[in-house]
């Protein structure tokens, strides 16, 4: 009897690892079906500087440059070989949009704004515009308090209020503290 059992137990311990190995190809299919239907988040990556086509209407001619630079920012890249230029470039990428690069070289003669050179930059507003599509279904909840929320909070006193109240006595001030320098020797 006792041998009986064991060739039982491992029958079916057989069967039992032949059903999850066929199990195991139709859990395969179905993680592939899954995994083709999610997709991983994909983080909105920004470098550079942005420059804007108002802020390139701005520059005039025989600018110092800090004052170029409090205009534009700091350039994102200077070179020890090219000092009479600085380059700022902007790069864009999103999810499921074409990555944006702009590009502005200003070039200097000595310590004086020269001229810029590089892409059609867009404005503020243009800029702003292309980063809301994005968002479009997001539903924006109102700004108002209800009056019972406003209850809550109570009202400031005007100054004659504020007059008629006692005064609070102010907190004790903090006594004298050791120097903060070592004694000269």
């Amino acid at each position: 009897m006792h041998a009986k059992a064991r060739r039982c137990v491992s029958v079916l311990m057989t069967l039992s690892l032949g059903g999850l190995l066929a199990a195991c190809g139709s859990f395969n299919s179905a993680t592939r079906s899954l995994a083709n239907s999610i997709t991983p988040y994909k983080v909105d990556v920004v470098q550079g500087n942005f420059v804007s086509k108002e802020q390139v209407a701005a520059l005039q001619p025989g600018m110092s440059r800090q004052q170029v630079r409090e205009i534009l920012g700091t350039p994102l890249v200077t070179s020890v070989f090219h000092t009479d230029r600085w380059d700022y470039v902007f790069t864009l990428k999103r999810a499921g949009v074409e990555s944006q690069t702009r590009k502005l070289t200003v070039f200097f003669n000595g310590e004086q704004f020269d001229r810029a050179e590089g892409d059609e930059m867009p404005s503020e507003a243009e800029f702003v515009a292309s980063l809301g599509k994005k968002m479009d279904n997001i539903k924006v909840p109102p700004l108002e308090a209800t009056e019972a929320q406003l209850a809550r909070y109570p009202v400031k006193k005007s100054a004659a209020e504020a007059e008629q109240m006692p005064e609070v006595p102010a907190a004790p001030s903090a006594q004298s503290y050791p120097p903060l320098d070592a004694p000269a020797r």
